[in-house]
């Protein structure tokens, strides 16, 4: 990992993934999410996966911040990174 000059550093917030800003950008997110957790991917939180449902655990990933996400604006809706 490269190391930034002090001087350039300064002012520079580290930004986060964007804010949900609706219940259906919710609801797709953890949508894609379970199908990634269906097809073998591990979650991202301690939780039971013998007592969860992939659409549980990946609501709970999605409202935790454990989802990486970018908004496109275009025809596109969101996509998981």
């Amino acid at each position: 990992m490269p190391v930034i000059p002090e001087e350039l550093n300064d002012g520079i917030e580290p930004q986060g993934p964007p804010e949900i800003d609706s219940k259906y950008r919710l609801i797709i997110l953890a949508a894609k999410r379970s199908k990634q957790l269906q097809h073998g991917a591990r979650p991202r939180i301690e939780i039971d996966v013998t007592k969860h449902k992939p659409t549980r655990i990946a609501l709970e990933e999605v409202l935790r911040g454990k989802v990486n996400f970018t908004i496109n604006n275009g025809d596109e809706g969101p996509s998981e990174t």
